[in-house]
Order: structure tokens, then sequence, then C-alpha cells
């Protein structure tokens, strides 16, 4: 995947959501290594929030002020007012956020079926059981998204250690 191509789609990483998602810190701290990479590198960046009245606003853990967020109440992001506005008809997708097997997985397979390119960042979504993230996983695949890690896409990104934000990066991820 290339940056120039990319857009980070972070999907419904809310206040009241992630103390029951197990394993949200590496959720989180995933998050917030891509979306610094992205911002770095000039990758644009779409947050979601899925009932922000019931679920509250973003981690404050990954700082949104400068981004389009869309408010929604479906749990798939595609229909939501703004979104396919948001983002774009050209880009792969680099999804990540919570509840892998509904919010992440309803928006994946509707993005699959406009036929988009999406990039499922496996340690980076999350649901409060592993097996329903797993079995999201594997759906996701199934369909045709393709599973990929942070560390992969942040040097897929990069592409040479000769970037002159390589050093900064990486070292974000170590």
């Amino acid at each position: 995947m290339k940056r120039e191509e990319s857009l980070l789609v972070v999907i419904d990483i809310q206040g009241r959501l992630m103390p029951a998602i197990d394993q949200s810190e590496q959720v989180i701290l995933n998050a917030s290594r891509l979306m610094d990479a992205a911002r770095k590198l000039e990758v644009p960046i779409v947050v979601t929030e899925q009932n922000p009245a019931g679920l509250g606003p973003t981690v404050e853990a990954l700082d949104v002020s400068d981004l389009k967020v869309i408010e929604k109440m479906t749990f798939d992001s595609c229909p939501a007012p703004g979104f396919s506005e948001a983002i774009g008809k050209e880009c792969a997708l680099v999804i990540v956020g919570c509840e892998a097997h509904v919010c992440v997985a309803q928006t994946v397979l509707g993005l699959l079926s406009q036929d988009r390119k999406v990039y499922v960042v496996e340690d980076g979504v999350g649901s409060r059981t592993q097996s329903n993230k797993q079995a999201a996983l594997h759906r996701m695949a199934s369909h045709g998204a393709e599973l990929v890690t942070t560390e992969m896409v942040v040097f897929e990104w990069l592409a040479t250690a000769e970037h002159p934000d390589f050093k900064i990066i990486a070292r974000s991820i170590k």
C-alpha cells in the first residue's frame, strides 16, 4: 500500500466503549501510532463515532481536534451522512477501530461491496472478546479485506529507510 493512495479510517474508539474492549490499550496505542505516522506522511484521516451521546467522544489519547469526525447511528459507516464524501473514491482504506465484529466488520463489508481496497489492521481493531475479534477478522478476510499489522502499514507507507521521517516514525513503533 502506498501512502499517496491511502486513507486511514478510525472507527469508534470512544471513551465509554473502550473499557469493555479486550486489550483496549493495544488498540488505542496502535491507532495512535498510525494516526501519528499518517499526519507526518500526509495520509488523510477520517474518524467515526457511533452514537456519541451514548458512547462519548473519541478517547482523549487520540487527538481528533483537527480531523473530520463523522457521527453515526448505523453500524456500517458507509451510509452515515458525510462518510462517503470524506473517504473519496480512489484511495485504499486502512481501518482501525471497534468493535471488530460490529461496526468495523459492517463498514469493511460495505466498502468491499463497493469494490474498495481495504486493509484491516489486525492489531488495531478490538472487540469485547477475542472470539468475536477472530471471527470478524476471518469474515472480513474471506470477503476480500487484507489483514495487516501496524508495523506493516507504517513501513509500507515509509517505503524506504531513506525517507526523511524514517527515524522519527520507526522510533514511535518500537
